[in-house]
């Protein structure tokens, strides 16, 4: 397997697992509504392992994902950034776990600290 390859897959496995993670799915439970093994839940998040056409659709199923979620960093253009260089994992994994509530404060938070930030801006540049 080349570098691309290998960095394709675990793209991949890193958006099951934060998906997994939202869907409030354990690795065992994943594995038992997919009839996969636990084992082969961790090489897919890991990378270590592709799963068939009829396993990405039934994961991307199970964890009421699109299939675009998972392919999207393969079919854009190599000069779009990926979520990852956007996002911290951490925090987008955090996120993921908060409800919508809590989602609504972290965004109006972000919104008002993205003000301050273009005030101070603007009065270093006055």
């Amino acid at each position: 397997m080349n570098n691309k390859e290998s960095s394709l897959r675990k793209s991949i496995g890193k958006k099951i697992k934060l998906a997994r993670h939202k869907a409030e799915y354990t690795q065992e439970e994943l594995a038992e509504k997919l009839s996969l093994s636990t084992g082969g839940i961790s090489q897919l998040e890991r990378g270590i392992a592709y799963g068939s056409a009829y396993t990405i659709t039934s994961v991307c199923s199970t964890l009421n994902i699109d299939a675009k979620f998972l392919f999207n960093d393969i079919i854009q253009s190599t000069n779009t950034p990926s979520i990852n260089d956007l996002v911290g994992q951490g925090f987008l994994e955090n996120y993921l776990k908060l409800d919508d509530y809590n989602k609504l404060v972290i965004n109006n938070i972000a919104s008002e600290l993205v003000k301050i930030q273009k005030s101070e801006k603007e009065k270093k540049e006055a």
